[in-house]
Parts: C-alpha cells; structure tokens; sequence
C-alpha cells in the first residue's frame, strides 16, 4: 500500500532531507517516527531532497507499507479497526514528532495508482526571499531570509530573471556532479517585492540541479546591486560553466513551495518517462 504524505519543515537545524549516519535529518526523522507507529522502518520516497538549512511547506514523499505496518496502522490502541488510518496517520505523526516540532506531516492520504513523489512530479516551485535595506532586518524572519547590505533594484532583477526561462544547459548555475546532466526547464522566473518590502523570487521548473536555486538568485541580487548587467546572466549561462561572477547565496532563504503532478491517470506514464531520462543520463 503506498501512502502519499504532505510535508513542512524549518530546514534550520537539519542537515538536509537526506537519511545520513550520526546526523540529524528530514528523513531520519521522519521515518524513525513512522517506524514507531507501523512498528518497523518505512523507507520515504521525496519529491526533492533539499539541501541544509533549505525549508519547505509544500514537500511530497510516498512510504510503501507491507500487510503487517498496514495492520498495525490501522488498529487503534483498543486493537478496533479506525474509521480512516490512512488520513489519521498525518495527525499520529505530529503526536509522535512532539509539540512545536520543526518538522510535520500536514496530510496523509492512499497514493492514485501509479503515482511515484520522485518521478511522477512534472515540477517543483522555490520561493527565496532576501531582505535589503528598503525593507530592512526583522530578526523574527531571520531563518527564512537572506540578508543583503544594499538597496536592490526588484525591476532589474526582474527583468533578469525572466531572461533566463526556458530549456537551457544551466551548468553555470549548478554545482557540478559526475555523470548528471544540467540541461532543465526554467517554467518561470520573477521577482517581487512583498508588503514588507521582503524581496522575494519564485522559480519554478521541471527539476532541478544541485544549488541552482541559489545560484539563480545570487545572479539576480548582483544584477540588482549593479555589479552585473541583466544581460550578463544569459551571456553566463550560455558560457556554459561554472563561473565566481556572483555569490550562491544561503540556504537559509529558500523554501520548496510546492510539487506540481499531472492527472492522476497519467501518473504512471509520468513516471516511467521521468525514470528513463535519468538513467539515460
């Protein structure tokens, strides 16, 4: 049975998604918690494992059970069958993680048939936000935004980023690792600032490279600091390497947003398409 499981988290003090001996992560955390309910570890699936120190509020990861964690799922401490395990699970969970946990389940649900978080999702959205001296230093905010010591101009940083959607080789923008490939789908791009003055980028793409994100907006704030033209940042990107122009900015400003899927009838197509990409990678 595979359950489909909605998840939020201040990356702060995790060191990433990823399950790691002797460190404190997203993953071990969470599955240690499930393994407490269903009585033996479940391994999770996620949708994009984020970096340390990266946030999310819109996470997606899948947990297969076998016949006996379903059957413990779904006894209550009475040992009667509850009326919906798989929906109450997200609600045992946060029971589990304690109160005020920096990380939770927000939902739990029987996952459509075909239905895969990794390779079945058709996009990922990041938010990051980056204060600057119009909007100023609210110590409140300060494990979810980056700070800048200038006044930045949002228009021309805007106007970058658009520059820069579409399909692309964006090696310039990724961290380099063996054997994959940097060629991605930039879907949008932009810039606003909030009601607070908080400058705050949407990005938004089929997948993406190792500190992309980061790079993306480190470009973007040098352009709106005036050490970069907006051409500049097409003209790095189709160099097509790796290039010390500007800061990869922090990872305490980014958050994964939300996971797009297409129909749950296309999930498994989706899917299997996805998978051959990476291997011919």
């Amino acid at each position: 049975m595979r359950i489909r499981l909605d998840i939020a988290y201040d990356g702060t003090h995790f060191r990433g998604w990823a399950r790691q001996p002797g460190l404190r992560t997203v993953q071990g955390t969470l599955e240690d918690g499930l393994a407490r309910i269903v009585g033996s570890r479940v391994a999770l699936t996620v949708a994009g494992r984020t970096d340390a120190g990266v946030h999310a509020r819109g996470q997606v990861a899948h947990a297969d059970l076998d016949d006996a964690q379903f059957g413990r799922l779904a006894a209550t401490r009475r040992g009667d069958a509850a009326s919906d395990p798989i929906a109450g699970l997200a609600l045992r969970l946060r029971g589990v993680l304690g109160a005020y946990s920096d990380v939770a389940v927000t939902a739990t649900r029987l996952a459509p048939e075909g239905f895969d978080a990794r390779f079945s999702a058709v996009w990922r959205r990041y938010e990051y936000r980056v204060a600057d001296a119009v909007s100023g230093y609210d110590p409140l905010e300060r494990h979810r935004t980056t700070t800048v010591r200038a006044a930045l101009d949002v228009e021309l940083m805007d106007a970058g980023a658009r520059s820069l959607r579409g399909l692309h080789d964006f090696a310039a923008y990724c961290k380099p690792r063996d054997e994959a490939t940097t060629i991605r789908t930039l879907l949008d791009f932009g810039w606003h600032r909030d009601t607070e003055g908080v400058l705050i980028a949407s990005v938004c793409a089929d997948a993406f490279c190792h500190s992309m994100v980061r790079a993306l907006v480190g470009g973007c704030v040098a352009v709106g600091q005036g050490r970069l033209d907006v051409e500049d940042l097409a003209a790095l990107r189709d160099a097509g390497e790796r290039t010390s122009e500007f800061t990869v900015l922090a990872a305490r400003g980014l958050t994964l947003t939300e996971v797009g899927y297409p129909a749950d009838a296309e999930l498994a197509t989706r899917a299997e398409q996805t998978r051959a990409r990476r291997l011919a990678d």
